[in-house]
């Protein structure tokens, strides 16, 4: 299963999501390709400081990303894609109409619920640590979801 994370800019949600995700899928022994990519990335850029931070603090390792821009080829192989919020997945299916079955926001997926992870772009440690705490609970649904065969 390939799993596309779509946020903003690809230095704070998504990557933490993609991070988060490749770790759970990996300690449960799940066959899952994660990436990730943003609606207005810069290609290249590193992620967020705090980003690294408090992933690191869970011996998860982002250090290495660069952002990404959304593109067709990502979202074509992508089987699931995810976008932390509501704004992203209507931006993506206006310009992509192809995708429309296979999009969702992370919280429509895990819980049936219409709201955004929080972004955290600007915010102190803190603010990261709770959108990090906000992905995990997320992404233990989704892995429940698959590890069922619900997806």
């Amino acid at each position: 299963m390939n799993i596309l994370f779509v946020c903003t800019g690809n230095t704070c949600r998504s990557p933490m999501a993609q991070g988060i995700l490749q770790d759970m899928a990996q300690k449960k022994g799940l066959d899952i390709k994660v990436k990730s990519a943003g609606i207005y990335a810069l290609d290249g850029q590193s992620p967020s400081t705090n980003a690294i931070k408090v992933l690191k603090s869970d011996n998860i390792d982002i250090n290495n990303h660069r952002a990404s821009i959304v593109h067709r080829d990502l979202l074509e192989e992508a089987d699931l894609i995810l976008t932390m919020g509501n704004s992203h997945k209507e931006i993506l299916i206006s310009k992509f109409d192809f995708i429309k079955d296979k999009i969702y926001t992370l919280k429509e997926f895990s819980y049936g619920v219409k709201e955004d992870i929080v972004d955290p772009f600007g915010g102190d440690i803190n603010v990261y640590n709770n959108t990090k705490n906000e992905l995990y609970n997320a992404l233990e649904k989704i892995i429940e979801k698959l590890m069922k065969g619900e997806y």
